[in-house]
């Protein structure tokens, strides 16, 4: 998932990025505020925008209003204007959450969670690679092809599917199973891809869990 940081302090940019990438995240980030800072977002192709209100040259509510009438990106203000106006403002012009600074770390990246599960959450599908995952009814489809998924094997391709072409640790993985109430370990995991791979085949499709040495899996 790759995270779009606007945000005019440099210090702050820096650990927001230090913070989003040692937690699996790709961030870019847009440092000039001129007229084209929209287009700027838009061409970045984010999962979701960290969002300043006060910026040189721009606004944040103005970006967020403009923004949200083009791209669907989930948008959390990060400012230090904390005022119920602000907050209340912040959600009639589109913002899908918002936080103040200095902002409290484990919240931060929660409200972060949050945000892109309720942005998944809004599609039926997801598609990587000419591949689609249905979530509703578990299952992985090739064209008129499919076949249907565990529970295990759902959320293990479901979480695949939230990081594409990104390599995920064992350990990552189970985490994020852990966490979930998908209580697997390492042998057990190792079973489930090996499943998937072999269903996947089902349906004509080839090296899509690929194993990348001594690091983890790739889609």
């Amino acid at each position: 998932m790759k995270i779009i940081i606007v945000e005019d302090d440099q210090k702050l940019r820096i650990e927001l990025v230090r913070l989003l990438e040692s937690n699996g995240y790709e961030t870019e980030v847009v440092t000039y505020f001129t007229d084209q800072i929209i287009e700027d977002i838009k061409d970045k192709h984010g999962d979701l925008l960290l969002l300043d209100i006060n910026l040189p040259k721009s606004d944040g509510f103005a970006i967020c209003r403009t923004l949200k009438q083009q791209s669907p990106i989930p948008i959390i203000f990060v400012t230090s204007r904390n005022t119920i106006e602000d907050e209340v403002k912040s959600i009639r012009v589109g913002g899908n959450d918002f936080i103040t600074k200095p902002y409290n770390t484990p919240l931060l990246l929660e409200k972060i969670k949050r945000s892109l599960n309720q942005q998944v959450h809004n599609h039926k599908e997801l598609t990587v690679h000419g591949v689609t995952l249905d979530l509703p009814l578990s299952l992985i489809k090739n064209g008129s092809k499919e076949v249907e998924l565990t529970r295990n094997e759902f959320r293990i391709l479901y979480y695949f599917f939230l990081h594409p072409d990104r390599v995920i640790t064992k350990e990552e993985l189970l985490d994020d199973l852990w966490n979930d109430k998908y209580y697997l370990d390492e042998n057990i995991l190792t079973v489930n891809i090996n499943r998937l791979r072999k269903k996947i085949e089902e349906i004509d499709i080839y090296d899509f869990i690929q194993t990348v040495r001594g690091k983890g899996y790739r889609i």
